[in-house]
């Protein structure tokens, strides 16, 4: 998603769509793969794990966007977009809807490596981009690009809460238990722990009208969390009239935050 705010800047593109990016931040690519890598297991859902192997992507340095494209390509369709550190909503929901998964061309500094508030290059293709292989989930992040295009203001801020309880920190429910889908979850070492293990959140089966209706905030540890049986669970949102939805939503009001309320 965009936001007001940054102390980042993305690197240029050369012809060929690469980066020229530092031997740090290379550095700082490989050791936030290789720490995240073995939390992964028995708490990322499977659909990911398959991802993670079909993209192949490098471990001891930041992919270049063609090459996750190229992969992407030949699975789901998807490719990966080189974006500014901010984009605006209308250019994000106009790459979803024709399938290019924006990439701000950074990677987060060290000082910032336990948290980053808006998404760097980890975040998206580390997090985002094994899931793009899943052709439920790909079709689900299509059509909400395709839906956002046409809706108004208004209405994006409470798509922004399904796309929040959904493709950013979304759990799923399997046989073996559950398992987080989510990539802000999967980007993040301590969240992923947390949305398993931890007795504090709240965890609900996914209901689309009470995730639209439920606030949220982008710097804690998440203290809801809404959980799907399938990713076809996504693919059937399609279907939905999620416009008159939020209408619904809207004339129900918000449910109490689960989080303080800071007073400016």
């Amino acid at each position: 998603m965009s936001y007001k705010e940054t102390s980042y800047i993305s690197k240029p593109v050369d012809a060929n769509g690469n980066v020229a990016y530092t031997e740090e931040e290379n550095a700082i690519w490989h050791e936030l793969y290789t720490r995240q890598f073995p939390l992964l297991h028995n708490r990322a859902c499977n659909e990911y794990i398959q991802g993670l192997e079909l993209l192949n992507m490098p471990k001891d340095r930041i992919p270049q966007c063609p090459e996750i494209s190229e992969a992407l390509q030949k699975i789901t369709g998807w490719t990966l977009e080189p974006v500014p550190a901010l984009i605006p909503f209308d250019m994000f929901f106009q790459l979803l809807a024709s399938r290019r998964f924006p990439a701000a061309t950074f990677i987060r500094r060290r000082e910032d490596l336990n948290y980053l508030q808006e998404p760097d290059i980890f975040h998206e293709v580390f997090g985002h981009c094994p899931l793009l292989t899943n052709p439920s989930y790909a079709k689900f992040t299509e059509t909400y690009g395709k839906l956002g295009l046409n809706a108004s203001h208004k209405d994006r801020v409470m798509l922004a809460r399904l796309y929040w309880f959904t493709i950013e920190f979304g759990l799923i429910k399997k046989p073996e238990g559950l398992r987080a889908y989510g990539g802000g979850i999967l980007s993040s070492m301590s969240e992923t722990v947390y949305c398993i293990e931890s007795d504090v959140p709240q965890r609900h089966s996914f209901n689309p009208l009470e995730a639209l209706r439920t606030p949220y905030k982008i710097n804690i540890l998440q203290p809801i969390y809404f959980v799907i049986n399938k990713f076809e669970e996504l693919f059937q949102l399609i279907e939905i009239d999620l416009i008159a939805l939020i209408q619904k939503a809207r004339e129900l009001g918000e449910n109490p935050p689960l989080f303080k309320i800071e007073e400016n």
